[in-house]
């Protein structure tokens, strides 16, 4: 009788685990959105947990934490315009934000939108396949907000905040 334990080890071997990485292929944790040029309202907003178990290890990507399957899957249709993924969150928590563009190249940052709260900016976005993960920069999770805009939100006239008051005249 042959014993399976040499096939199992090739099996590992030519296909390894995902769970050493972010997985591209796992099932958005908060769904599939599919957004072009032009939407609305601007920005899409999501209420979600930030972080997870896996520190990232994509190059200069390789801070804070995040789970293994992206928290959103974006699909972008963007005729060149320029994308803004960011995040905001409450009480000072350092998020962090990490995205596999449709090249297969990652984009991540943790402060640059001020504060302790991350943004990335992708000029002339190609359309395609957007992998978003919400992170944190310490392995505690919490609320956060993603946003995805074409509007850059440094140069809005005021901040916007989840607890915010919205007015519809």
């Amino acid at each position: 009788m042959r014993k399976p334990s040499l096939f199992i080890a090739l099996v590992y071997i030519v296909f390894p685990l995902s769970a050493a990485g972010q997985s591209i292929s796992a099932d958005a944790a908060y769904g599939d959105i599919a957004l072009s040029a032009g939407f609305n309202p601007d920005p899409w907003a999501k209420h979600l947990t930030a972080g997870g178990s896996i520190s990232p290890d994509h190059g200069s990507c390789s801070y804070g934490y995040v789970a293994n399957a992206p928290d959103i899957e974006l699909t972008w249709e963007g005729g060149g315009s320029t994308l803004y993924i960011y995040v905001m969150s409450k009480g000072g928590a350092d998020a962090t934000l990490l995205v596999n563009t449709p090249d297969g190249s990652w984009s991540c940052d943790d402060d640059g939108f001020g504060d302790t709260d991350p943004i990335i900016q992708i000029a002339k976005a190609p359309s395609g396949v957007y992998d978003i993960w919400v992170g944190t920069y310490s392995s505690s999770t919490f609320g956060a907000t993603l946003f995805v805009s074409e509007l850059d939100p440094r140069n809005a006239l005021g901040s916007f905040f989840e607890d915010a008051e919205v007015i519809r005249r």
